[in-house]
């Protein structure tokens, strides 16, 4: 597979302090790529770089071979962020999962928000028309969900996707992102501490700590910290 993004000497800093420092990094189109590590080493701000939201304080990220400086906010209508904490507009599921391709005049916005709706395990005539607050936590995070698998990006980039939900509702987030790759070809980069949900979704994954690229973790696992090490690097955090 072709490189999609290309991060060459990235480093970047918040309120002086550094955060993030990748001198090399490449993420293949089409691949799904986990990021793993303690709290506080790296994950969510290198998912902010992917996504365009922030430019790097020193070094340059390519994407499709070309620099993205001045470029990241047309860039963003290719690439969809998933926060740690999203959150709902106070109106129905449906207009909430349909406003994104409401604002950008996609046609079939009924089809396509009930197709998302059932990706992530949510019957469309059940739930379609619940307000917001009608909805329980983990049926919040499946509709923020649905909201971006319906736009259909290039890019899904998805922050602690699982925190706070159980393991069916875990396993249906699985389900529905690995039926995005499948069928429109997204490329996903997935940060989380579920190890073993890591393991069944993700083709490669790197383990950040203190803001750089640990190790890699391949296929069968070897090089992933034990469970002692992460707890350890949690508690480590302030």
């Amino acid at each position: 597979m072709s490189a999609l993004y290309q991060l060459i000497d990235v480093g970047h800093r918040y309120g002086g302090r550094e955060v993030l420092c990748v001198p090399d990094l490449s993420v293949a189109a089409g691949a799904i790529l986990g990021l793993a590590g303690p709290n506080g080493g790296g994950k969510s701000t290198l998912l902010r770089l992917l996504a365009f939201l922030e430019s790097p304080a020193v070094g340059e990220i390519r994407y499709q071979g070309q620099p993205t400086l001045g470029r990241e906010y047309d860039l963003r209508s290719e690439v969809t962020y998933f926060a740690q904490e999203p959150y709902l507009l106070k109106r129905s599921v449906r207009a909430n999962v349909g406003y994104g391709l409401t604002i950008r005049g996609e046609a079939d916005v009924r089809g396509r928000v009930d197709a998302a709706l059932e990706l992530v395990g949510l019957d469309p005539g059940r739930f379609a028309g619940r307000l917001w607050h009608e909805l329980s936590g983990g049926e919040v995070k499946r509709v923020a969900l649905a909201a971006r698998l319906a736009l259909r990006p290039r890019v899904l980039l998805l922050d602690e996707p699982t925190a706070n939900l159980d393991r069916d509702s875990a396993e249906l987030v699985r389900r529905a992102v690995v039926a995005a790759r499948e069928t429109h070809g997204v490329t996903l980069v997935i940060s989380g501490h579920d190890q073993t949900w890591l393991r069944a979704i993700c083709d490669d994954m790197l383990w950040l700590r203190d803001g750089t690229i640990a190790a890699p973790i391949f296929s069968d696992g070897h090089s992933w910290p034990d469970a002692a090490a992460q707890t350890a690097d949690d508690r480590r955090q302030p």
